[in-house]
């Protein structure tokens, strides 16, 4: 049985989202605060995780940055803020989905279900060898990049986003066409996700970040990576 966590300290949502989760078929443990999530992750990951923001002990962004520097579990981010800057902060940090409260439980299975299926198209979809572009290496097997033999750092969405550029060379991309490859969720994120994105990119693996020479901008139409 699939295997989620709930992170959230307000009982009221946290007891209203396990039983629909609970009613979907899905196994659901709770966690009122940060500290007690992270211990449990340090001995097992779930297989999706929906962690709010606002956390007792150690918040959601604190969180999530554990998990990332280790495993790409799915997690879906909760937040009573609305604010662009908080959605943008929690996408960067590799949250696969953004769910701001209040929200409709069954919204919020059907989201579950979504990323849960776009993770698994991953982990079945055939990985390709070993990518060298001029002095950039893209290893997808282990998820790892590096310049001039220096290891690069990358967010998982980061490399999702260099990795889906990089074996479509010189093909132009939109930015919804990249929500939708890469975050899935077209409809509920916000396209400047990808600029900003972008723009970490370009200062992690071009020579000039100004002048960039791989990750190219296309003039109203959107991105492409030129080999």
């Amino acid at each position: 049985m699939t295997q989620i966590v709930i992170v959230e300290d307000e009982p009221s949502i946290s007891e209203v989202v396990g039983l629909y989760l609970n009613r979907a078929g899905f196994d659901v443990t709770t966690f009122s605060d940060g500290l007690s999530a992270y211990e449990q992750f340090a001995k097992k990951l779930p297989d999706l995780v929906i962690l709010d923001v606002m956390l007792p002990g150690m918040d959601g962004f604190s969180l999530i940055r554990s998990i990332r520097d280790r495993s790409d579990v799915p997690v879906i981010m909760l937040t009573s803020r609305r604010e662009e800057s908080d959605r943008i902060a929690g996408l960067e940090l590799g949250a696969d989905d953004y769910v701001v409260k209040p929200f409709s439980p069954q919204e919020l299975v059907s989201r579950v279900r979504a990323v849960l299926r776009r993770a698994q198209s991953k982990s079945d979809a055939p990985v390709q060898g070993t990518i060298q572009i001029d002095n950039i290496n893209i290893n997808p097997q282990t998820r790892e990049v590096s310049i001039d033999g220096n290891n690069v750092t990358l967010t998982a969405k980061e490399f999702d986003l260099l990795y889906h550029l990089a074996i479509h060379p010189r093909q132009v991309f939109s930015r919804d066409q990249l929500l939708e490859s890469i975050w899935g969720l077209r409809d509920f994120i916000d396209p400047s996700t990808v600029t900003v994105h972008i723009r970490r990119l370009r200062e992690k693996i071009e020579k000039d970040p100004t002048a960039p020479t791989h990750l190219v901008t296309s003039w109203g139409v959107g991105y492409k990576f030129e080999p």
